[in-house]
C-alpha cells in the first residue's frame, strides 16, 4: 500500500511558473475515486494552470503527477484516451452539427461504444437540436456539448473546468445531477469552480488554493463543521479600528474584509461566539450594525482565501476522444 492508493489523482510537490511569475508553488492535491472534487481558489490562484498540467498541454517545472494509479509524464498523452477533460470554454467546428461534432471527435480518439453519441446526447439535454449546426448553439449549449464529448468513451476520471459556465439554473441542476450519478457508478469528476453555492451542493471532497497552493483539503461536511465564521458589519470609518480590535479573537490571518463589502469583517471563529465578538467590538467603543454567523462554503472560501469567487478566462475544449492541440477543432487558451 502507499500514499497514493485509493487515489484518482494526486499531484505531489508540483510546480510551475512563467518567467518570474510563479503559478504553483509545490501543489499537492489527493483526490480520491468515485467522488466529486471541487478544485476552488481566486483568479490567479493557479486553478488553470493545475488543469492544463494535469491534461498535458504544458509541463510542470518539478513535482510528480499520478492519473488512475500511474505517473503521468511528457511521454504519457496516449494516457488521456482514458481521461474526459473540458477546458475552460469548449469550441467546435462552428458549421457542423453537435452530433457531427461528436462522431469526428469519435472517429479521432479511443474507440467509441455503438450508440453512445446518442445516449450522450440524451444524458445532456441536446438530442432535440442534435441536428443543428454548433454556430446557432447559445454558450449553454456549447458547454453541454463538451460535456458530451467529454464522457464519449466513457472514462473513469473526467476533469471539468468551469462546466456550469454559461447554464441557466435549470442546466445547473441538471448538471449538478448528471456529475452526481456520474460518481455514483464509480466514476472521478475533478472540477474547477468558482460557483461556491453549487459546490457546496455538488461536492464530496474540496481543495482550496490560493497563491499557488493548497491551503485546505478535505469531506466538505467536515470541513464546513470544523470551519465557522462570524460577519460583522460596522461603520465604513470604524472597518480598521475593528479589523485591529477583533484579531484578538481570530488572529492575524482569521479577520479579513473584502473590496466588494469593505464596511462587513470576517472573523474566523465558530457561531456559537457571535456574542463574544459583539462584546469584544463594545468594549472598544464600536457598534455593530449587523452580524451574521455560519459555516458555509463561501464564508470558508473567503476567510481562506481573502479573496473573492470570480470566474476565470476564456479557453478551448478538448477530451480523451482525441482533439487536443494541432488536433480536430480545438487548441490552446491563455491565462493561469
Amino acid at each position: 500500500m502507499t500514499g497514493m492508493d485509493g487515489l484518482a489523482l494526486a499531484t505531489r510537490g508540483l510546480r510551475k511558473s512563467y518567467g518570474s511569475q510563479v503559478a504553483l508553488a509545490g501543489l499537492d492535491l489527493s483526490v480520491p475515486k468515485g467522488t466529486v472534487y471541487g478544485f476552488l481558489g481566486p483568479n490567479g490562484a493557479g486553478k488553470t494552470t493545475t488543469m492544463r498540467l494535469l491534461t498535458g498541454l504544458i509541463h510542470p517545472d518539478s513535482g510528480s503527477i499520478e492519473l488512475l494509479g500511474r505517473p503521468f509524464g511528457r511521454r504519457d498523452r496516449h494516457r488521456l484516451f482514458g481521461v474526459g477533460a473540458l477546458i475552460e470554454s469548449p469550441a467546435f467546428y462552428p458549421f457542423l452539427s453537435g452530433r457531427q461534432n461528436l462522431r469526428e471527435l469519435a472517429a479521432t480518439g479511443a474507440p467509441t461504444a455503438p450508440g453512445r453519441i446518442e445516449e450522450l446526447l440524451d444524458l445532456t439535454g441536446l438530442r432535440d437540436r442534435a441536428g443543428d449546426k454548433v454556430s446557432t448553439y447559445s454558450l449553454g449549449m456549447k458547454q453541454r456539448l463538451g460535456i458530451a464529448a467529454a464522457l464519449l468513451s466513457d472514462p473513469a476520471l473526467l476533469l471539468l473546468d468551469e462546466p456550469a459556465n454559461g447554464l441557466d439554473p435549470a442546466g445547473m441542476v441538471a448538471m449538478r445531477e448528471t456529475l452526481r450519478h456520474l460518481a455514483a457508478n464509480g466514476k472521478t469528476v475533478f472540477v474547477s469552480s468558482h460557483l461556491l453555492g453549487e459546490m457546496q451542493q455538488m461536492a464530496d471532497i474540496v481543495g482550496i488554493i490560493a497563491a499557488g497552493r493548497l491551503v485546505r483539503e478535505g469531506p466538505i461536511q467536515q470541513l464546513l463543521n470544523s470551519e465557522g465564521t462570524v460577519r460583522v458589519r460596522v461603520a465604513p470609518d470604524e472597518v480598521a479600528r475593528a479589523t485591529a480590535t477583533l484579531r484578538t479573537l481570530g488572529g492575524q490571518e482569521g479577520v479579513m474584509s473584502t473590496v466588494a463589502e469593505p464596511d462587513w469583517i470576517s472573523v474566523r471563529v465558530t457561531s456559537d461566539r457571535v456574542g463574544e465578538v459583539n462584546r469584544t467590538l463594545a468594549e472598544a467603543g464600536i457598534w455593530a450594525t449587523g452580524l451574521e454567523s455560519g459555516n458555509d462554503l463561501e464564508m470558508l472560501f473567503l476567510g481562506l482565501t481573502g479573496g473573492e469567487p470570480v470566474q476565470g478566462g476564456e479557453g478551448t475544449f478538448f477530451g480523451m476522444a482525441g482533439a487536443g492541440p494541432g488536433r480536430g477543432p480545438a487548441g490552446t487558451g491563455s491565462g493561469a
